[in-house]
């Protein structure tokens, strides 16, 4: 099954399988894939899917939509072309036959890299307070989608944390910016108004 790895400053923030015919990206959060950034048009670009086929389309957007570095308005995607939106990268992968094997994993997401440290988010107030969400996964999404979102990302090094949307999300009482930070045993991670700890297990 086709997907998109779709990375910022080469950090993974979200995979996604192009399971439906016509599959949207953009800022607005009704989109099948949202990238909340102000570089990225409400509705800034579609794929769609025909046969073994994979389109890309971009809507008119503001700032355009690029394949391999050149300006797309309509083409088929090669597995491995880099599709480019704003800073954020979005690799295209088309498995012809659909093979679970790690082949397509990007480079230090190995899950059986030895010297990752295990690691959980607990879940400090709300109505989920004392749940702990093990960070097992290559990319583990927290949060509400649409209003604020984390997705921490597991590297042989340790684990980065990217956050997107409102509700002014902070680490350690500090906001975050936009670019990806690393996760320290024992931080504290305000998100949608949820208070959470990054705690190495």
């Amino acid at each position: 099954m086709p997907k998109m790895i779709v990375s910022i400053d080469g950090v993974v923030i979200k995979e996604v399988q192009l399971t439906k015919d016509r599959t949207t990206l953009g800022r607005r959060p009704y989109n099948d894939i949202v990238i909340d950034n102000l570089a990225i048009s409400g509705e800034h670009a579609v794929l769609q899917l025909s046969g073994s086929e994979v389109y890309l389309e971009d809507l008119n957007s503001t700032n355009g939509t690029y394949v391999n570095g050149k300006a797309a308005k309509k083409q088929m995607l090669r597995n491995g072309d880099s599709v480019e939106v704003g800073k954020y990268k979005i690799k295209f992968i088309s498995d012809a036959v659909d093979d679970p094997s790690p082949k397509t994993a990007p480079a230090g997401l190995n899950d059986d890299a030895p010297n990752v440290p295990q690691a959980a988010i607990k879940v400090l107030s709300g109505a989920a307070a004392g749940r702990q969400v093990p960070l097992t996964k290559a990319v583990t999404t927290i949060g509400k989608p649409g209003i604020a979102v984390a997705a921490i990302t597991r590297q042989q090094r340790g684990f980065v944390i990217h956050v997107e949307g409102a509700g002014n999300p902070s680490l350690n009482g500090r906001p975050f910016g936009s670019e990806p930070v690393p996760l320290k045993n024992g931080d504290l991670i305000e998100l949608a108004g949820t208070q959470m700890q990054f705690v190495e297990t």
